[in-house]
């Protein structure tokens, strides 16, 4: 089975057509020869973002990453946040041409799958349609132990209440993203919508029920102790860990 585009067709709303225009206009003017395309995913490009709820999510597809002055990106971020309060948080994901090309079942997933291209030549129509197999979920998660080592070393080390919230609500994001990862071959695309990911994982996942409502409580209401969510985190990340494992033998 062939792995669709979440995204179909741009339906950017108009209160957020002017912060996507602005983004790509600084990108353009900072960073002149030093990118290939600009692409977003969620809900801004599919139509459905709540304003002062709702984030801006971008990918940067560049020749060299190293190329990108992360300042000046941040400055960017910064200053159009304060110009658009609407939206929540601006991100910026980097990659490479060659890392869309030549890993397919990561980056090539990832601009070819979950992310539509606003600006420049769609790198992603050039990788290979993405067959759902065990390969594939197994190389979706080559880098999953170590992003969710960073997110857990961030969150036990954060101090102010409002970067806990943000790490655990990202935090969860994450581990239902791993979680729903494992049962692609039984719902044939990739959910982006939490909710709709959330049931997906109750449906065909033998994991606890609890912990998956656990975890999505979580995600919906992060305003929890850190000491009473990294107990639900830690135990989901393990069945994850073994049901992965398993899929590789």
């Amino acid at each position: 089975m062939i792995l669709e585009k979440v995204i179909h067709t741009i339906d950017i709303q108009s209160e957020y057509k002017e912060l996507v225009d602005k983004y790509i206009d600084r990108i353009r003017t900072e960073f002149k020869g030093k990118f290939h395309s600009i692409y977003m995913c969620g809900s801004i490009p599919k139509g459905t973002a709540k304003p002062f709820k709702s984030d801006a999510d971008f990918t940067l597809v560049c020749e060299n990453p190293e190329d990108i002055d992360y300042e000046k990106l941040s400055k960017i971020k910064d200053e159009l946040l304060k110009e658009y309060p609407l939206v929540t948080k601006i991100d910026t994901i980097l990659c490479s041409v060659d890392d869309v090309l030549n890993k397919p079942h990561e980056w090539g997933f990832w601009v070819k799958v979950i992310c539509v291209c606003v600006y420049g030549d769609d790198v992603g129509e050039k990788v290979p349609p993405i067959l759902i197999s065990p390969a594939f979920i197994v190389d979706l998660n080559t880098e999953t132990k170590e992003e969710i080592d960073r997110i857990h070393g961030w969150l036990s080390k954060a101090a102010d209440s409002a970067m806990k919230n943000r790490y655990i609500k990202g935090y969860s994001k994450r581990l239902l993203r791993a979680l729903y990862s494992l049962i692609i071959e039984n719902t044939g695309v990739w959910e982006d919508d939490i909710f709709e990911m959330k049931n997906a994982i109750l449906n065909y996942c033998e994991i606890d029920p609890a912990l998956v409502d656990d975890l999505y409580a979580c995600y919906l209401d992060s305003d929890v102790p850190v000491e009473e969510f990294l107990p639900i985190a830690d135990e989901v990340y393990r069945y994850f860990e073994s049901a992965l494992n398993t899929m590789k033998e």
